[in-house]
């Protein structure tokens, strides 16, 4: 199970969003690099990075924090938001990152994921953002009629490193990991899958911990880990005891 901390970036800074609103952004830290060093200053070993200005514009927007970040911390870091190309995953590859997330992309042009798959393996990750169960696209501006279910499906053979499962209705207002859809998904498909959305205290890692979701990679926090809902140092003793 790996806890991942999530940096979400907005104008170069580090935020979180209510709900996927833009416009209900909170900054927790205007200093990128600097967050993502006191997250391994703190014990973490992956960071989860979201360029969100890129996810609305179809292309990355934040690059000047990536690298930051990048250049401050030598633990893997997966990125995701506005990654539409074959070039554009290359690129953040070469830079240094471990894994990227392709999201509206997969929906898109499912084409391009099981190219990524196969040029390089172990390194892409499928976003999956669901609103009420449909798949939500461009920043969450679209939602489709498709599940989370049957988008992930179509990914079962291509090579997917792992899926992050995000509910939508529940992110950044800390209303608890929505574990019934996420386990839903995981027991659908042998892809490993992350929780992310609505992490709020440590009864969620607790409830990370129960048998039923070892199938789990892992899951994202964000809000609470910033706000000190989650006891950062408990909950990784907790998680490195159960592995």
């Amino acid at each position: 199970m790996i806890l991942f901390p999530a940096i979400d970036l907005k104008d170069g800074q580090c935020v979180r969003l209510k709900l996927g609103d833009m416009d209900q952004a909170t900054v927790f830290n205007d200093n990128p690099a600097n967050q993502a060093a006191r997250f391994v200053s703190q014990g973490f070993e992956w960071l989860h990075l979201v360029d969100l200005n890129g996810a609305f514009e179809g292309k990355p927007v934040n690059e000047a924090a990536v690298d930051s970040i990048l250049n401050a911390v030598d633990i893997p870091i997966q990125l995701g938001g506005g990654i539409r190309s074959l070039a554009q995953i290359e690129t953040w590859l070469d830079k240094g990152i471990e894994r990227v997330i392709l999201g509206t992309v997969a929906l898109r042009n499912p084409a391009l994921v099981r190219e990524a798959c196969q040029k390089f393996p172990g390194r892409i990750v499928v976003g999956i953002d669901a609103r009420n169960g449909h798949v939500a696209v461009e920043g969450w501006a679209e939602t489709s009629s498709l599940t989370a279910v049957e988008l992930a499906a179509r990914f079962a053979d291509a090579g997917v490193a792992a899926i992050v499962f995000t509910d939508i209705d529940r992110d950044g207002v800390l209303k608890g990991l929505n574990i019934e859809s996420t386990l839903a998904l995981a027991n659908a498909v042998r892809i490993p899958v992350i929780a992310s959305g609505g992490l709020a205290s440590m009864n969620d890692i607790h409830r990370l911990l129960e048998p039923d979701c070892r199938i789990l990679e892992g899951a994202i926090s964000g809000r609470a880990i910033y706000d000190g809902r989650i006891d950062v140092t408990e909950a990784l003793r907790l998680i490195r005891e159960m592995a």
